[in-house]
């Protein structure tokens, strides 16, 4: 009983479909850096998600980079971002010289709220980029968020790092925006042991971030450089791997949901705990369950007692706007954030979990009652 259940670790294909790809890149010799995986990923990728153009790079942080790079944002230039997100998304911003204005939450989607969108645009006019999260696979309000940019004349950035599989109004999230990025990290629902991708409708766009991640090399016999360039192409082997685990993105969603019902189900009678929101335009992937604890169990309590029998769990991020490296940044909105993080608990959701290991989780946390 007192084995390890993690919160959502990598979790590798039954028909062994990742090590086909890898094995393949062995026996061409194509280990490094570029090759058919890295090619064909990128295709596959974007025949899932129904886009056009797609580049494979070391890290989804790196796609957001490229993403602002390709936006045009640059030193003095302000861009709006989620204060509740993991810190990845905002450190790009600061990459490109440019200044991060952190929006609140709503707790309709705990995705960023469009009325504190709006009030940003209103104060921001000159505002260069607009990131939105679509936080633990639920989708942001796109349409308002969209119809805003549009508005406005801003590029949208759509970070779906943890949204792979997620469909807001049947389409994928990542599409909506100029620009989407996708995460391949080891606790994502598909994973490349780490990995990124850019994503977009524009070609040439996603031409022009393969060349800046390729060190800007130019067409050239010898070693020409025009440009700054980035060492950010995802390296071959690491691609078989993805297109390996994209193989199982369906199952590994239906796994994902069954384990956030399974929670539902047997915790929503508990006082006092709530668990993230669904509307009907979202049709999430349900990365990591998550719920928020408003009575006298605390998350802590929560985290606490699992972590004495060896199972992992966290609380929900603490916004940008609280961090101590961004707290000179300006944040715009009310205090749902603060909320979220001050009551929000992120339970186990390995894919791997047995019936067994969810009912050895909820048993431990009803004994909390």
């Amino acid at each position: 009983m007192n084995d390890r259940i993690f919160l959502s670790s990598p979790h590798m294909s039954d028909e062994g479909y990742e090590m086909q790809y890898v094995q393949e890149a062995f026996d061409t010799n194509w280990i490094a850096p570029l090759g058919e995986n890295v090619n064909e990923f990128e295709n596959e990728l974007a025949r899932k998600v129904e886009i056009k153009a797609a580049a494979a790079l070391s890290s989804g942080t790196a796609a957001i980079h490229l993403a602002l790079k390709a936006a045009g944002v640059s030193q003095g230039d302000i861009v709006f971002c989620p204060t509740l997100t993991f810190s990845a998304t905002a450190n790009p911003i600061i990459y490109q010289n440019a200044t991060p204005v952190f929006i609140d939450s709503n707790v309709e989607t705990w995705n960023m709220c469009p009325k504190a969108l709006e009030e940003a645009f209103n104060k921001y006019p000159d505002v260069k980029a607009v990131i939105v999260v679509h936080l633990y696979g639920l989708s942001a309000d796109m349409e308002k968020i969209v119809e805003l940019c549009k508005k406005h004349n801003v590029p949208l950035i759509e970070d779906a790092a943890e949204s792979l599989g997620t469909y807001y109004k049947g389409q994928h999230t990542g599409t909506f925006g100029d620009y989407g990025i996708f995460s391949f990290n080891g606790n994502k629902i598909i994973t490349t042991s780490g990995g990124g991708m850019l994503v977009s409708n524009n070609e040439e766009k996603i031409s022009k971030a393969r060349f800046w991640a390729t060190q800007s090399r130019d067409a050239a016999r010898h070693y020409q450089h025009s440009e700054l360039g980035f060492n950010y192409r995802m390296s071959n082997v690491v691609a078989g791997i993805g297109r390996g685990q994209l193989k199982v993105l369906d199952q590994r969603v239906q796994k994902k949901k069954y384990i956030y019902e399974f929670y539902q189900r047997e915790l929503s009678h508990l006082e006092g705990i709530n668990f993230m929101p669904e509307n009907e335009w979202d049709s999430p992937n349900f990365w990591l369950s998550c719920a928020t604890l408003t009575g006298s169990v605390r998350p802590l309590d929560v985290m606490q007692a699992l972590e004495q029998e060896n199972i992992e769990s966290r609380p929900v991020w603490k916004p940008m706007h609280m961090q101590p490296f961004f707290k000179k940044y300006e944040f715009i909105g009310s205090k749902v954030s603060e909320q979220l993080f001050l009551n929000g608990l992120c339970l186990p959701s390995d894919t791997k979990m047995t019936d067994n290991d969810l009912n050895r989780v909820t048993k431990i946390i009803k004994g909390l009652w």
